[in-house]
C-alpha cells in the first residue's frame, strides 16, 4: 500500500511547516489528488490517520479534493478530460494523449491553531 508512504511524506511536509512557520497543531489539511495519480483516496484517508497519531496533525480533518485528468491529443488537437491513464481521446478516438494534468497530489492548504 503506497498511500502509506505518500502520507509520511505529507506529514514531513506538514511537520516541516510547522517549523517553518512556528505553528503547533493542524486542523485541516486540504489534499489536492489528481485523478491520474493511481492515489486511493480512502486508503489515504486511513492511512493519515495512523501516520498523523504523533505529529502535529494527530487530530486534523483531511479534506480531499479530487482534480480531474486532461491530456493533449495529438491527433485533433484539441485539451479533453480523461478519467484513466489509457482512455481514447473523447472527441476523435486517437490514443496519442500528452498527459497535463491530473498526476498531482498536493498539499494544498491547512488550517492551524
Amino acid at each position: 500500500m503506497h498511500e502509506m508512504a505518500l502520507c509520511e511524506g505529507v506529514i514531513g511536509i506538514i511537520e516541516a511547516e510547522a517549523r517553518r512557520q512556528s505553528f503547533s497543531r493542524v486542523t485541516t489539511v486540504w489534499l489536492e489528488i489528481g485523478a491520474l495519480s493511481q492515489v486511493e483516496p480512502d486508503a489515504m484517508r486511513f492511512c493519515f490517520d495512523v501516520v498523523a497519531a504523533h505529529s502535529v496533525a494527530a487530530e486534523a480533518r483531511l479534506e480531499i479534493i479530487r482534480s480531474p485528468g486532461v491530456a493533449w491529443c495529438m491527433t485533433c488537437a484539441k485539451t479533453v478530460a480523461v478519467e484513466r491513464r489509457y482512455d481514447p481521446c473523447p472527441c476523435c478516438g486517437g490514443c496519442q494523449l500528452q498527459i497535463t494534468a491530473g498526476e498531482e497530489m498536493r498539499v494544498k492548504e491547512l488550517e492551524v491553531a
